[in-house]
């Protein structure tokens, strides 16, 4: 922890650079960064890009427990929007920088998530579903990289979690084996993962960043992901393909549905994405049918007593 503390306050260095925007009509600039020095690396960020990735990185909270120095040579920042991680779908930002001159690594890997759940009272371990390797996801910012995982639960008395990955920084390998984190359940009135079985497999259905959503229509992804054998191992997307047919209502509002809802189907990807239109503001169970590939119901579709199906997220906005 001390030198992930050390690592952290050597980014909070305050270092002026100057460099020409081309879009400044006023000519050329001074750009601040703490603790980068533009000096023309190759391997690294210019400073019109090393500002994209800074103003970036104040969006989200740097994750003290899975930052990281590899060969001696590079930093290894871990982020989320938080700063911690909740039950469900979460995303993990990385970005990997040179320790003598504190700009951003263009190109780096960051591969193998490796989240462990240890059942105390049961003495077993399982995994988790996870995204594949870290990935860039905006041109502006190409050093950021984005992956994710989804916890099936929260720290507890009953278990805990631990977290690495590996990292290939510029041929240097390293990474972090298994950090020790805290995974916290999310408020009442939020549900974003649930799982459903198919014969012997079991899968996971994780959806993606319901908070952001508002009233009205909303484009959404969702990912589904395949419980491995053993359980130990990540649980990856599933190879089998299912349409998510959605069906949102309020159990607060008599149970009342909302129209022009649009299922959630497979993408180049390896996401679902569809639509869901929530007509007003407060507590939505997302009512789901899983289809197989020849269009049988698999999971959910059920119509109980109560109006509420035995498959649903849960979402409030």
């Amino acid at each position: 922890m001390k030198k992930v503390m050390r690592l952290f306050m050597a980014v909070a260095v305050l270092v002026g650079l100057s460099a020409c925007n081309s879009n400044d009509d006023l000519g050329s600039q001074t750009i601040e960064i703490p603790g980068v020095t533009i000096d023309g690396d190759v391997d690294c960020c210019s400073a019109e890009e090393a500002l994209q990735v800074y103003n970036f990185l104040q969006t989200v909270k740097i994750i003290p427990e899975l930052s990281t120095v590899v060969d001696e040579k590079y930093n290894v920042f871990a982020y989320s929007k938080t700063g911690s991680f909740h039950t469900g779908y979460n995303e993990i930002f990385f970005v990997a920088t040179k320790k003598k001159n504190g700009n951003y690594i263009k190109n780096y890997d960051i591969d193998g998530l490796k989240p462990l759940m240890l059942m105390v009272k049961m003495n077993m371990k399982h995994s988790t579903p996870v995204g594949g390797k870290a990935e860039s996801f905006d041109y502006a910012y190409l050093a950021v990289k984005r992956t994710w995982v989804s916890f099936v639960m929260s720290t507890s008395e009953a278990g805990s979690w631990t977290l690495g990955y590996d990292a290939n920084i510029l041929g240097s390998k390293g990474g972090i084996e298994a950090a020790d984190i805290k995974v916290g359940e999310l408020p009442e009135g939020q549900a974003w993962l649930k799982s459903f079985k198919v014969g012997n497999d079991t899968y996971y259905l994780s959806l993606v960043n319901p908070t952001d959503w508002q009233t009205g229509k909303n484009a959404i992804t969702a990912y589904v992901s395949k419980k491995n054998a053993p359980a130990t191992t990540p649980y990856g997307l599933a190879a089998e393909q299912f349409t998510i047919e959605i069906d949102p209502r309020m159990p607060d509002m008599g149970n009342h549905t909302s129209p022009d809802n649009v299922a959630l189907n497979p993408q180049a990807d390896g996401s679902y994405q569809g639509t869901v239109n929530l007509t007003m503001t407060g507590r939505w169970r997302i009512h789901l049918a899983v289809k197989d590939a020849k269009g049988n119901v698999v999971a959910g579709g059920d119509d109980l007593a109560d109006g509420f199906s035995s498959l649903y997220w849960e979402v409030t906005i």
